[in-house]
């Protein structure tokens, strides 16, 4: 019996095409899933899978954070950290036109234009991360070095802090 062949998307390809490497890692896509979910249904742990999240700042600029699924935004924070008067979550409506990618599979890696990308300062430490591979259900995992390097993105304290 032949062997189902991967399908790869477009991150994996422009991560292969960067010699980065990374291991896929797929999940069932039935109905919405958050991704605390998508972590314990892979097997990770919640503070090593990060969420893609598209804002858009006072100055009309487009900003993308990355930070752990179980984690918040914070906006203030975000909006210091890339040096604007504020930045606001990007409606859900606007994010395919803008990036290519829709809702819960949205990535940081091969959006439609490359924009200042910022990740929670704990993915630095951390020997790999996940990010989504730009489409519901599957995931990439890789080292963050490699990716903070691909998107020329910074670290950043951006995470909400708990009351």
């Amino acid at each position: 019996m032949a062997k189902r062949k991967e399908e790869k998307t477009n991150v994996m390809r422009l991560l292969e095409q960067k010699n980065i490497p990374y291991t896929a890692h797929t999940y069932p896509a039935d109905g919405a899933i958050d991704g605390v979910s998508v972590a314990a249904r892979l097997g990770q742990d919640v503070r090593a899978v990060f969420k893609t999240l598209v804002t858009r700042g006072a100055s009309g600029s487009y900003y993308v954070f990355d930070i752990p699924v179980a984690e918040n935004l914070d906006l203030k924070k975000a909006a210091r950290a890339v040096g604007e008067k504020s930045v606001a979550m990007l409606p859900q409506k606007e994010l395919l036109p803008l990036t290519g990618y829709v809702h819960g599979g949205c990535s940081p890696v091969g959006m439609k234009k490359p924009f200042t990308t910022v990740f929670h300062e704990t993915a630095a430490a951390l020997d790999t991360i996940m990010v989504s591979a730009g489409r519901i259900g599957c995931q990439v995992q890789c080292r963050p070095a490699d990716l903070l390097a691909l998107l020329g993105a910074g670290t950043a304290d951006i995470i909400a802090d708990e009351r």
